[in-house]
């Protein structure tokens, strides 16, 4: 579609990520083919395909990170890597023949209703306009990338890049390289390179507690018995699930203390005292992102690992100054600083009702009635919305769209124009869903979670769900058609 030109669409997608694809793919089961993905990247995974740092893989077993109505058998380890999910994405892509209706390189810069059409108006960087009776925001939690603010950054005279973004093209074999911010990326990606880089310097603000992770590959025959048995790889699954499903309640003290105890004998195997001190966390485990691992702890045992916790002050045209007047030269820096994982929908412009923006309904901190749909903005659904992180996101995802295929039903059964979720049942859900968010003690904690979990001065938790997989199942599949404002579409005259 050239530049300028328009087109009407029953459902607009903007992301081909999980989400994107999830709501793709059951679209395209239950025959409603009038829909287009936008995409902003050149292929499909979200952020499974801008993520291919070394040593990148999920932190939930595949077994259930995967959709249940598309079961892979044969997933190489139990937690697969960044390549084979990618490639399991491809293949769910395909294989529901979604191609067709997802415009790469197509980034959306806004959507805005009308209230006299009764419909959406979507515009993307090249200039292309697009209408559609209903919205579907699948861009999550990981859509903006976070660089540092650090005096003299553009100043650095080395090679630079973002973890997020990670630059095949330079060989850090034999090199001095710089890692600011070690958390969910950094440790997974920091093992990988310690292996070659001359001399890693790795600057840490917080201790994160990182905890054991079995992730030895399957033997061969246990595959080929995956393989021969499907009702193993489910099972599998279930048992999983029964982990997941209250672990991220973060309620289960014992086992809490279990998994502080993992990680504290892990930081033990650290040969250097004052590096196991630097090492060691001082918050609850859940405070902050949990993050999993069996390889991270002992590269601090390598001569050529650097584990730096004095505050950066600047960056020079040859490395790193740090507080206390040091500067450490680096060949390469790396920013492993996150994702704005708060702004969700945010991240484009977005008009609803009356003139009023998303920015103006979110002043507070995002927030939605399930983490769905937002009062205000009729027919605009959203996947991996506010307080939806818990547990297995594809789980909550397959939820998610399961939820907006019966609304769009419910539109097309009832003659509906829009529906907009009543404003006071989302303030009477949000209030209550903070309440249950105060009850989870780690989250209340001082661990410097702010930048993962809150939104802003107004501290809002708008990132978890509080409560298990199994009570957001019961919540969004029950009858609610009440909570909603409908318009009927206009009859059409007699002529």
């Amino acid at each position: 579609m050239s530049a300028n030109s328009s087109a009407h669409h029953r459902v607009v997608i903007v992301g081909a990520g999980s989400g994107g694809l999830c709501m793709g793919m059951q679209l395209r089961k239950a025959e409603m083919d009038d829909f287009v993905i936008l995409e902003k990247g050149n292929g499909v995974g979200g952020t499974w395909y801008h993520n291919s740092y070394p040593g990148a893989e999920c932190d939930v077993q595949s077994h259930l990170y995967s959709f249940s109505f598309e079961p892979k058998l044969d997933w190489s380890q139990p937690f697969a890597g960044q390549a084979e999910i990618l490639e399991y994405l491809n293949h769910c892509a395909d294989k529901y023949n979604l191609r067709p209706n997802i415009r790469f390189d197509t980034k959306v810069e806004a959507t805005t209703w009308s209230d006299d059409d009764g419909h959406w108006t979507v515009t993307t960087a090249d200039g292309s306009i697009l209408t559609a009776d209903v919205v579907v925001s699948a861009i999550g939690m990981f859509n903006n990338i976070v660089w540092p603010k650090i005096d003299g950054m553009d100043e650095f005279k080395g090679d630079s890049f973002h973890s997020a973004r990670w630059n095949h093209d330079i060989d850090l074999t034999g090199k001095r390289v710089g890692v600011i911010g070690i958390a969910a990326s950094a440790i997974q990606f920091v093992p990988q390179i310690a292996k070659t880089a001359g001399q890693l310097h790795l600057y840490q603000r917080t201790a994160n507690w990182v905890v054991p992770k079995a992730n030895t590959p399957y033997p061969a025959e246990q595959l080929q018995h995956f393989r021969d048995n499907p009702a193993a790889v489910k099972q599998s699954r279930d048992d999983i699930y029964d982990t997941w499903n209250t672990l991220c309640t973060f309620q289960q003290t014992d086992v809490l203390a279990a998994i502080e105890k993992q990680g504290m004998d892990r930081i033990a195997e650290v040969f250097d005292p004052e590096t196991r001190e630097k090492l060691t966390p001082h918050h609850p485990f859940g405070c902050k992102r949990p993050l999993f691992s069996d390889v991270y702890y002992p590269i601090f045992n390598q001569g050529n690992v650097n584990l730096i916790t004095t505050d950066i002050e600047r960056v020079s045209d040859r490395g790193v100054v740090t507080s206390d007047g040091e500067c450490h030269d680096i060949d390469v820096l790396i920013y492993s600083t996150g994702f704005e994982t708060t702004t969700y929908l945010n991240a484009i412009d977005v008009t609803g009702r009356e003139g009023r923006t998303l920015r103006e309904a979110w002043d507070d901190g995002a927030q939605a009635y399930l983490g769905i749909t937002t009062s205000g903005f009729p027919n605009l659904f959203m996947l991996y919305g506010p307080n939806t992180n818990q547990g297995c996101i594809l789980f909550m995802l397959e939820r998610q769209v399961d939820y907006i295929l019966r609304q769009l039903e419910r539109l097309d059964k009832e003659q509906l124009a829009w529906i907009d979720v009543r404003e006071d049942v989302m303030g009477k859900f949000n209030d209550q869903l903070q309440k249950d968010i105060k009850a989870v003690s780690v989250w209340q904690a001082a661990c410097g979670n702010d930048f993962y979990y809150r939104a802003g001065a107004s501290g809002r938790l708008v990132t978890q769900w509080p409560l298990s997989m199994d009570d957001f199942t019961d919540r969004i599949t029950a009858s609610d058609e009440h909570v909603f404002e409908a318009q009927s579409r206009p009859q059409a005259s007699a002529g």
